[in-house]
């Protein structure tokens, strides 16, 4: 469903958000990169499915694929993300500790169901760094969550200097809590209905432990099996005041070590996994221990610059009555 507030005008001209898009995208990627030590890589659109390389997202999208490469056609899968991608890059690199990298990450998702906030058209920076083994703690987490928070807050500074127009939102520091208790919190709302009643109390949170069984059987929202450590992950949720939601920019978390891995296949029901080559990797303790995660750059841009739509600031497809409604409303879709 696509909604566009009452009174909603665009602060800045056509031409005026290309400009301000490249001016936020820019800073923000090059904060990132000197903040997490990171460095920038090139990444595949597509890999084969036999690596088990391409991400399974909730377990019942579909990726979109082709049949190709010269006489061998071979089938191929457009990625969802690089969440596996890149720590096997990290090794094959040979990134060391506190060292990471980050890549530009194009993704189609063709069963997205498309509202405001989700196109079919993924665009992110995917981020992952290697880290010691007894590094994989809770406060590694954070700490690194308040590094990425600083970036946010430079970037709305940066912004603000440049674009009178737009206001700073953010609080001064992000919230944490773990989804149960969240739960605990708001035991009678859903939990998108819980996210949003605490993220607009604090301005900015970071829901920690997703993916797991709540107490009441129910699972915060869905996580693959095969990348994050549900123990220690989260998502970092702001709260968008024109939308009146939460408004979700990043995902990451400390990846699964051998011990994880096997818990949450078997827990996933997806134990035919376990002979594909990265997770045999895993598996035998043959890749770097890393911490990473994606960060919308669509999302970012809507935000900072008070969008109240993502094909505003990225070019998509968009059903026929979706594009009247916006003609009418006066939006103009990039």
């Amino acid at each position: 469903m696509h909604y566009i507030p009452e009174g909603y005008s665009s602060k800045t001209t056509l031409r005026e958000t290309e400009t301000a898009i490249k001016l936020i995208k820019d800073f923000f990627e090059n904060s990132l990169a000197k903040k997490l030590n990171l460095t920038r890589v090139s990444a595949p659109l597509f890999v084969l499915p036999e690596t088990g390389l391409n991400d399974n997202l909730n377990g019942v999208e579909r990726p979109v694929s082709f049949t190709g490469i010269g006489t061998q056609n071979r089938k191929c899968e457009v990625v969802q993300s690089l969440a596996k991608w890149k720590r096997m890059a990290l090794k094959r690199y040979q990134f060391g500790v506190g060292e990471g990298l980050y890549t530009d990450m194009n993704a189609i998702r063709c069963d997205e169901t498309l509202d405001n906030i989700h196109s079919i058209y993924v665009d992110q920076w995917d981020w992952e760094k290697v880290i010691l083994r007894d590094e994989r703690t809770i406060d590694t987490l954070k700490n690194t969550v308040n590094k990425i928070y600083e970036v946010f807050l430079e970037t709305e500074q940066f912004v603000g200097s440049r674009f009178a127009l737009f206001e700073a939102k953010l609080p001064k520091e992000v919230t944490f809590i773990t989804s149960q208790e969240l739960a605990d919190m708001y035991p009678e709302l859903s939990a998108k209905d819980r996210e949003a009643a605490l993220v607009r109390e604090k301005g900015a949170i970071f829901i920690m432990q997703i993916g797991d069984k709540l107490m009441n059987g129910e699972r915060h929202d869905g996580r693959a099996p095969d990348y994050d450590d549900w123990n220690l992950n989260g998502d970092l949720i702001l709260y968008h005041k024109l939308l009146d939601i939460a408004f979700e920019v990043s995902s990451m978390g400390i990846r699964v070590d051998a011990e994880a891995m096997d818990r949450q296949l078997e827990e996933a029901n997806a134990n035919d996994r376990r002979e594909l080559p990265y997770h045999q990797d895993v598996l035998k303790d043959q890749l770097p221990f890393t911490i990473g995660g994606g960060i919308g750059q669509s999302r970012i841009c809507m935000y900072f610059m008070d969008k109240v739509h993502i094909g505003e600031v990225q070019a998509s497809i968009w059903e026929d009555d979706m594009l009247e409604y916006m003609a009418e409303k006066g939006v103009v879709i990039l």
